[in-house]
């Protein structure tokens, strides 16, 4: 997806960079929001976390799914995930105008498992949602990862030419590893908060 929006790119299909990238960002965020949102109601029809004891154990299991999260990301590190094996339509290119492929390639990315999985950590972003146990709280959680996700379009502004295209993209190549390994760290330390928190509200 990256390989797709620029501002090289978009200026040889007739569009406009920002509005694209825009587009991209603002469908990624929605359709995080959406399915954040449904999942947070749909944990509290089937039975909202309630304080004490009850929290204390939903902070346990995200937890322990935060670590499960960390040792099969480390053990696929590079490498698809179980869940579909599709990639964005790029067809769609040639096809729409720029803000129409943005937002849709960008719903598809706030939806997280709706193209190849390449982090565990989508898994765990949704069944925080999910136990959150409240619309609100659900799309707070899923607007987050969705934005989040695609605002990594951005460190293409600067593509306006072959070499900065080139460069950009030996640039994201090196810079993968350091990726994963942040994405651990952040997970590892969510998964120590809540044990703390777990252990706070006991």
């Amino acid at each position: 997806m990256l390989a797709s929006i620029h501002p090289l790119g978009e200026r040889a299909r007739g569009s406009r960079y920002a509005l694209t990238a825009g587009a991209h960002v603002a469908g990624s965020a929605a359709a995080g929001i959406a399915l954040g949102a449904g999942l947070g109601e749909l944990g509290h029809l089937v039975g909202a976390p309630g304080g004490g004891r009850a929290r204390s154990s939903v902070a346990v299991l995200l937890a322990a799914a935060a670590g499960v999260v960390v040792a099969v990301d480390h053990r696929h590190a590079g490498r698809a995930l179980p869940g579909p094996r599709r990639q964005v339509d790029e067809d769609w290119l040639h096809r729409y105008r720029g803000w129409v492929y943005g937002a849709g390639y960008g719903a598809q990315l706030g939806l997280g498992a709706a193209t190849i999985v390449t982090t565990a950590g989508v898994y765990l972003t949704w069944l925080f949602a999910l136990l959150s146990g409240r619309a609100a709280a659900g799309a707070a959680i899923g607007g987050a990862f969705g934005a989040a996700r695609a605002l990594v379009v951005l460190t293409m502004a600067d593509v306006d030419d072959a070499d900065r295209l080139r460069a950009a993209h030996r640039r994201l190549a090196r810079l993968a590893p350091a990726a994963r390994r942040a994405s651990a760290a952040v997970v590892t330390l969510a998964g120590l908060t809540l044990v703390l928190a777990a252990a706070a509200s006991t």
